[in-house]
């Protein structure tokens, strides 16, 4: 079946089985799809995928569970760190589905964070992977809380450390033993199971708590929305820690009996889109930019790219992309770089630009994108795979109400939201929760609009909003794409600054530069040269958007900004707001 993009499908909803608890879950599908692999790994870097049967994943996932309760650990926290694998979904079910409370940790994050991250969430096991030994074992050093500490992949227990494997193997000579208290334990559905930190860019990461009902609510309704077909594959690049790769792509690929291929790294996406003949990719925007990027750069070099506009324009106006096989003939050297594959891109996690979307579909790659948030586990709306707008969110998630709320003369207000998926709270923190969740609405602090067909569209974050003095808002994100769409510009963050003149609030551009591609185009340039030409690129640029929205200063930056480890550029630190050189002004 291809995927569509048609209104008649606007009210259609696919037939899901409903599941109480991640639990159940995983053991359904066990039982649906015995003859399906779950997971595609590699023994080895550049090895060659392996394929792991669904019922291997329960039977680990409950020789592991009656390890973790014969080690004492019901309803502990253990905490999960390390780069995406089996044994980490493993872990993750063993420890959620009867054991206690899964704790993911950001595996780029130093390793006082994730000392401090520990001791707050007062974890008792830490399960990790051999890359993070080092870190983990310094994180942990004089934490006598922690009285497990498992290592994913060594063989053999060694200095304290356990090894994953053994206690698997400890757990299936109990379970032949007759030890049922992990296959019985009873699931509460509204307790919390996941504890997740955000990578909240200001102080203090809050601690999310999830319910199995938050999380299986989610794939349950999501998968209303979204239906990957059988025998369709999926590449796993973004970390799981994070829970859009987790609830999104984890847990619904278990939930509809999708093979997951864990992805070597960002530099291997390609290859191993090849090598597992991916089907479906899940990623941030950043991602589908650059491949986006790259294809252009690559139709430029081989003088190709005239032609290949043309023809996306040709595909867009007749609609081609509801003929996958037709667009696969017209675009295939492009279909090609992604391994042959590719039938479904699906973006989240941050706002894309609605023109890489509607080139990926013009060029036969049905995409959608979807909106949501930790706190709600995470989805709150997503595009139907039959029906979907390039630039809205999506539709409000089956089960989800949202509401804007003090909205302005464009309709544009805070988003709030109610649903099952809506989490217990902020780990020991009343404050907070009492301010984002009242009588059960959670307000997101994102501001947003709906159209006359009831999509949603993201305007950016309330608290990023810039409002000048005759209360115009302008939210940056927006400002910012229209920059980032320059091949000239990598990287900028917009923000509001006050002209000493009128007293009046302006937009500022700090802009980190392409300068490969200033360079390959323009020759070297010093950085006054730069300056000048860049200021050129503003000022065409600021021709497409309203007077109170234009560039009016601008920063030229010789390094990238800093960022946070989910690839989100910080906004608030010091450092990405200031730099020796001083503002061009632009009038």
């Amino acid at each position: 079946m291809g995927f569509m993009n048609s209104s008649k499908y606007k009210d259609a909803l696919y037939e899901v089985r409903p599941i109480r608890d991640l639990k159940e879950m995983v053991d359904t599908s066990a039982s649906l799809y015995s003859q399906r692999a779950a997971y595609l790994t590699k023994e080895v870097l550049g090895g060659e995928y392996k394929p792991i049967y669904y019922p291997q994943l329960k039977e680990d996932v409950d020789a592991l569970g009656t390890q973790f309760l014969r080690m004492g650990l019901k309803n502990q926290k253990i905490a999960v760190i390390g780069e995406n694998s089996y044994p980490w979904v493993v872990t993750y079910f063993a420890a959620a589905n009867g054991t206690g409370v899964i704790v993911p940790l950001d595996r780029e994050l130093p390793v006082n964070e994730i000392r401090n991250l520990l001791i707050r969430a007062e974890v008792s096991a830490i399960v990790y992977s051999r890359k993070l030994e080092e870190e983990v074992l310094e994180a942990i050093r004089d934490l006598p809380e922690i009285r497990y500490v498992i290592n994913m992949t060594a063989a053999n227990d060694e200095a304290g450390r356990l090894s994953m494997s053994r206690l698997i193997a400890q757990g299936k000579e109990a379970l032949r033993g007759g030890d049922r208290s992990f296959v019985d334990a009873e699931i509460d559905p509204d307790a919390m199971c996941s504890l997740l930190f955000t990578s909240g860019t200001t102080g203090l990461a809050k601690g999310v708590m999830l319910s199995h009902r938050n999380l299986t609510s989610n794939v349950y309704n999501m998968s209303q929305y979204v239906s990957i077909p059988p025998n369709y594959i999926g590449l796993s690049v973004l970390p799981m820690h994070h829970t859009y790769e987790m609830t999104c792509h984890i847990l619904t690929g278990v939930y509809q009996g999708l093979t997951i291929a864990f992805c070597e790294g960002l530099k291997y996406i390609a290859k191993n889109m090849a090598e597992a003949k991916a089907t479906v990719m899940l990623a941030v925007p950043l991602v589908f930019e650059s491949m986006h990027k790259k294809i252009f750069k690559q139709a430029e070099a081989k003088k190709k790219d005239k032609k290949m506009r043309k023809a996306i324009q040709i595909s867009r106006k007749l609609k081609l992309f509801n003929q996958p096989t037709a667009t696969r003939k017209i675009f295939k050297d492009i279909h090609q770089v992604t391994g042959g594959h590719v039938k479904l891109f699906i973006a989240g996690g941050a706002a894309i630009n609605p023109a890489v979307i509607e080139d990926f579909e013009a060029m036969g790659f049905p995409m959608i994108q979807g909106y949501g948030m930790t706190e709600c586990a995470p989805i709150i709306a997503v595009n139907k795979d039959r029906y979907s707008k390039a630039a809205a969110a999506g539709l409000p998630l089956p089960g989800t109400e949202i509401r804007i709320i003090d909205e302005d003369e464009n309709g544009i207000g805070e988003i709030v939201c109610r649903s099952e998926s809506v989490m217990l709270g902020y780990y020991q923190d009343p404050e907070e929760t009492a301010r984002v969740l009242r009588n059960g609405w959670l307000h997101t602090g994102d501001y947003g609009r709906f159209d006359a067909d009831g999509f949603l569209y993201i305007s950016g974050r309330k608290k990023n909003v810039i409002v000048t003095k005759n209360g115009k808002n302008i939210f940056p994100e927006e400002v910012e794409y229209y920059l980032t769409g320059s091949p000239y510009i990598e990287e900028v963050l917009v923000h509001g600054v006050e002209d000493e003149r009128t007293g009046d609030i302006v937009v500022k551009a700090e802009i980190y530069p392409n300068y490969e591609s200033i360079q390959e185009e323009l020759g070297p340039m010093n950085q006054e040269e730069i300056q000048r030409f860049l200021k050129i690129q503003i000022d065409e640029i600021n021709e497409q958007m309203p007077l109170y929205k234009r560039v009016k200063r601008f920063n030229v930056r010789k390094t990238e900004f800093e960022k946070t480890t989910t690839r989100k550029i910080k906004r608030f630190t010091e450092g990405n707001l200031k730099e020796e050189e001083q503002a061009d002004v632009i009038e």
